[in-house]
């Protein structure tokens, strides 16, 4: 699915990386765990969580993960979105929660991240 896409079906707003939004993704992954990213996340997921600091990023950029989504209207600061943008990470916003979130991106034929067939 392309970033575009996931913009869309989550009325999202984008906080970096909007010059990357053709961007495919694979499967997505929900989790405020960052141990919980780092044990199951394969690459070219999109992370959705509600969790907004800086080690969220740093965690995605270990696992080669090129999209977060913060969910409940989480608004990362100026220097998260740096450091997202140096990694050259997309980084969306949006009011919706983590479940609904996961919900509509399923419906719409995203895969969850441990069904992903390669």
């Amino acid at each position: 699915m392309k970033l575009s896409e996931v913009k869309e079906i989550l009325n999202a707003e984008v906080v970096a990386g909007e010059e990357f939004l053709d961007r495919e993704v694979k499967s997505a992954f929900g989790s405020d765990l960052m141990s919980d990213v780092l044990a199951f996340v394969k690459d070219q997921a999109l992370l959705l969580t509600g969790l907004v600091n800086g080690q969220v990023i740093r965690t995605a950029e270990m696992m080669d993960i090129k999209a977060i989504v913060f969910v409940r209207g989480k608004k990362p600061t100026e220097d998260i979105a740096e450091l997202a943008k140096e990694y050259q990470m997309v980084v969306m916003t949006t009011d919706y929660t983590l479940y609904p979130s996961c919900g509509k991106l399923y419906c719409a034929g995203l895969v969850p991240n441990e069904e992903r067939v390669d």
